[in-house]
């Protein structure tokens, strides 16, 4: 293996080690939601409010779908950076060779359910009339090439458990500006609509896998696959199955309650629709850092708990919560002073109800940040610890916590429900899985 492919987060500095290894990701993953966001801003600014609502009402059933994959290639990251961390060569590359057969199979189920229930599940969100055939033709290229996003997010995850967070982030760069071009060739030129904006980000998408698997294969010999050589090792796939759909579950369950909420703020109506989703886009580029530091933190703790290092574990998890912190108390004072500039940018609107939704939204959300950070991070440490239940749990009492949002609270006091749901959710999530990493680090500091 190259060594300036691979980074030991084992050894040196723990703030550095996690500052080296998360600005790339961070980086990555920026560049990853500019395709959302482009894909926004090409629609609002070129096709007008309803398409962009039309794109709207698909974003929970998209971010769901990427939570499994997300979650899916996280959950094989933390494995294959644990062997890496204990020097388990042999298992190391079973579990490279088992990651790749089961994504595969994965991807093989999604495309099939979202061919046979992607109308269906639009209708049952309350999609309005006049925008659902757009929904559905934006929607189903998405899915029915969500193989292009399942290569590209477990080939990150692989380079990414060795340490290598540099490569993806080369690779999104170069989907990024392909993706701007083809978005406006696409939608403007070929008068494509939102059909063309989707087919722009799966074709953006598919070179940033091409562009990783070149470069695996030139510089990572550790990471081939040799056929002849390959044996089943059930308990390391069945700990990347348990790890991997953990973690995906996790996600999902998560994803699950916003595609409720999205159900929900269908029934108020288009403004709303448009309005919410600008915010939601904006949030979701607000904590790209977080997720970022989240992911990072996660393979630290995996490669330490690999090479038996606790004490470096909780330096780890303290500079992580210390980071997320200070980009939080940030991203709030971004949004009161200029976050309604922002969203003007984002979306091109100049309706004063879209704007005022939006505000609405990021006003009650924001402040959370800080509490949202403490339950990323610790979800996904105590994965990479082995406990795969309590993040579950964690998960289905945030879900719960959604279902009242959609179902009492948005019918008590509006759009105002909504906005309330996820800050109260995150803070009753919070003691549990804090409370579950401390007992997980006291069990493995007897060992």
């Amino acid at each position: 293996m190259n060594k300036a492919a691979t980074l030991d987060m084992t050894e040196g500095k723990v703030i550095r080690v996690l500052l080296v290894f998360t600005i790339p990701i961070f980086i990555s993953n920026l560049f990853q939601q500019f395709y959302n966001v482009v894909d926004v801003a090409v629609i609002g600014h070129i096709l007008g409010d309803n398409a962009l609502a039309a794109v709207g009402a698909t974003s929970s059933i998209y971010s769901l779908v990427i939570g499994f994959i997300n979650g899916m290639s996280n959950g094989f990251c933390i494995i294959i950076a644990r062997y890496f961390g204990g020097n388990e060569q042999d298992n190391f590359q079973k579990s490279v060779q088992f990651s790749i057969i089961l994504s595969i199979i994965t991807t093989v189920i999604l495309t099939i359910a979202s061919i046979l229930f992607l109308k269906p599940l639009l209708r049952l969100l309350n999609t309005p009339v006049d925008i659902l055939d757009l929904s559905q033709s934006y929607i189903s290229v998405i899915m029915l090439f969500c193989c292009v996003t399942f290569a590209y997010n477990l080939l990150s995850s692989i380079l990414r458990a060795i340490g290598n967070s540099y490569i993806p982030l080369y690779a999104l760069i170069i989907a990024s500006v392909l993706n701007v071009i083809l978005d406006i060739f696409f939608v403007k030129t070929l008068n494509m609509g939102v059909r063309g904006a989707a087919f722009a980000t799966v074709i953006a998408q598919g070179f940033s896998a091409l562009f990783l698997l070149i470069y695996i294969a030139k510089y990572c010999p550790l990471l081939h696959i040799n056929i002849r050589k390959f044996t089943i090792n059930w308990t390391i796939l069945l700990e990347l199955l348990t790890t991997g759909f953990s973690m995906a579950m996790m996600l999902v369950l998560t994803n699950i309650g916003t595609v409720i909420l999205q159900g929900s703020i269908n029934s108020f109506g288009t403004s709303t629709i448009t309005g919410h989703t600008a915010a939601r886009k904006f949030h979701d580029l607000c904590i790209l850092p977080l997720g970022t530091i989240c992911t990072s933190s996660a393979t630290f703790v995996s490669q330490n708990y690999g090479a038996r290092k606790k004490e470096r574990i909780k330096q780890g998890v303290s500079a992580s919560i210390f980071l997320g912190t200070i980009w939080s108390v940030l991203v709030l004072m971004i949004v009161l002073i200029a976050g309604r500039q922002l969203i003007y940018a984002l979306t091109g609107s100049t309706d004063a109800i879209v704007i005022g939704i939006s505000m609405k939204y990021l006003y009650w959300n924001v402040p959370f940040y800080a509490v949202l950070n403490i339950l990323l991070i610790m979800r996904n440490c105590l994965q990479a610890l082995g406990n795969k239940k309590l993040p579950v749990i964690a998960s289905i009492v945030e879900l719960i916590g959604k279902f009242a949002g959609a179902f009492l609270l948005s019918r008590m006091i509006g759009y105002l429900g909504i906005c309330l749901t996820e800050p109260i959710t995150w803070i009753v999530c919070v003691p549990i899985v804090l409370a579950g990493f401390v007992q997980k680090i006291k069990q493995i500091s007897k060992i």
